[in-house]
C-alpha cells in the first residue's frame, strides 16, 4: 500500500480525491492523509513516518508549500513531493522544482494526469528504495546517489531503519550442492571457486526468474527467500528448475557430477538486519522456526530430492506432483515430521 499525504487548504480537494480514488482506497492500494497547511503536514508526517509521497499546494496559510518542501527535504529526503498549484503560479512551481520537488500538476486538477504523475512518482520511490536495500545488503556505502540520499544514510533515521524488523509470511529454500566437499579437497582452489560460482550463477538466475531473493551463500549451499503472492509455488518452481539445470551441467571430473539436495518450507518468520551497527556489518535476513525447518529438510534430502513438510504439501498438492516418503525425526523437533518429495 502506498501512503500519500495531501496538503491543501481547500477542503473540496479532499472530497474529490476520496471520490476519484475510492476503488484504490478500497483495494488498499492507496491510503490518503490530509492536512490544511505545511505546518500541519509536517506534524502528520511525524505521526505517520511511513508516508511515501506528498501532494502539496503552494499557497497555504501558516506555512506555504515552498517552505514545507524545504523542511521536508531536510527531515525526510526519501519522501517525494508533487506540487499542485494554479497554472498562473509557474514562477513558484519553477522554484519548487529547483528546490527538489519531483513533479507538478496544475489546477483545476486533471485526475487522469494526477494519477499518471502519482504512478510515476511511486515507481521512482520504489526504485530508490530498492537501490538503498541493495546498498544495505551488499555493504556498499558509496554509490552514485544524490546528496539527499547520502545525508539520509548518515542520519539517525537511517540507523533506526536498518535495525527495524517485521514478521512476514514467506517461503525459504536451502539448496545444497551434494558432495562438493570431496571435490574441494582434490582440486586447485581456483578450480573449486570457479566451479562453485558457476553453480551458484545457475541457481541465482532461476531464483531471480521467480522473483526470489538470495539471502546468503553458506559454503556450498544457497539460502533463498520468496515473498509475496504464491511465494511457496514460486519457490518450488525455482527449485525444480535448479535441479534440472544443475543435473544437466557437465561433470567436473570423473568422480564428480553436480547434483543438489533441497529443503523448502513456508510460514511466518522474522525479517530484519542482524549484526553490528557499530561495525556497520549487518546481514538482512530472515530467522525463525520456519527457516530452521527448511534447513533441516534440506539436511534430510538425498541427491536430487526436494523435500517439503505436510503443511506445505497441503498448500501445493493441486499444483505439484508429490510423493509421501514417511515420517522422520528432525533435529530439535519434538514430534516426527511427515515429509513429501516434490517430483514435478
Amino acid at each position: 500500500m502506498t501512503k500519500i499525504l495531501v496538503a491543501d487548504d481547500e477542503s473540496d480537494l479532499e472530497i474529490l480525491i476520496k471520490q476519484k480514488f475510492r476503488q484504490k482506497i478500497r483495494d488498499q492500494k492507496y491510503e490518503f492523509i490530509f492536512a490544511l497547511n505545511g505546518k500541519e503536514a509536517l506534524e502528520k508526517i511525524q505521526q505517520h513516518p511511513d508516508v511515501d509521497m506528498v501532494l502539496s499546494d503552494i499557497n497555504m496559510p501558516e506555512m506555504d508549500g515552498l517552505t514545507f518542501l524545504t523542511k521536508l527535504s531536510e527531515t525526510s529526503p526519501m519522501i517525494k513531493m508533487v506540487m499542485v498549484s494554479a497554472y498562473g503560479d509557474m514562477d513558484n512551481i519553477r522554484t519548487a522544482m529547483n528546490r527538489g520537488a519531483f513533479d507538478f500538476v496544475t489546477k483545476p486538477v486533471n485526475f487522469e494526469d494526477l494519477e499518471l504523475t502519482m504512478e510515476k512518482t511511486i515507481l521512482h520511490i520504489k526504485q530508490l528504495r530498492e537501490t538503498l536495500k541493495a546498498i544495505k545488503e551488499n555493504n556498499i556505502l558509496k554509490m552514485y546517489v544524490d546528496e539527499s540520499v547520502i545525508n539520509f544514510m548518515g542520519s539517525r533515521e537511517y540507523e533506526a531503519s536498518i535495525m527495524a524488523n517485521e514478521t512476514i509470511e514467506a517461503s525459504v529454500a536451502f539448496i545444497d550442492i551434494c558432495s562438493f566437499t570431496s571435490i574441494s579437497e582434490k582440486e586447485k582452489p581456483d578450480t573449486v571457486i570457479q566451479l562453485l560460482n558457476n553453480y551458484f550463477d545457475v541457481m541465482a538466475k532461476e531464483i531471480n526468474e521467480k522473483n526470489g531473493l538470495i539471502d546468503k551463500f553458506i559454503g556450498d549451499c544457497v539460502m533463498a527467500v520468496f515473498k509475496g503472492p504464491f511465494h511457496l509455488d514460486r519457490a518450488i518452481e525455482a527449485c525444480l528448475s535448479i535441479r534440472s539445470k544443475i543435473a544437466a551441467l557437465p561433470a567436473a571430473n570423473q568422480h564428480f557430477s553436480p547434483l543438489v539436495s533441497i529443503g523448502i518450507n513456508s510460514g511466518e518468520m522474522i525479517s530484519g538486519n542482524i549484526g553490528s551497527v557499530t561495525l556497520r556489518r549487518l546481514d538482512y535476513t530472515v530467522i525463525g522456526d520456519s527457516v530452521n525447518t527448511a534447513q533441516r529438510l534440506q539436511s534430510a534430502a538425498l541427491s536430487s530430492q526436494i523435500l517439503i513438510n505436510e503443511a506445505s504439501y497441503e498448500k501445493v498438492k493441486q499444483s505439484f506432483h508429490c510423493n509421501k516418503i514417511g515420517s522422520f525425526k528432525l533435529k530439535n523437533k519434538a514430534a516426527e515430521v511427515v515429509m513429501y518429495e516434490v517430483l514435478n
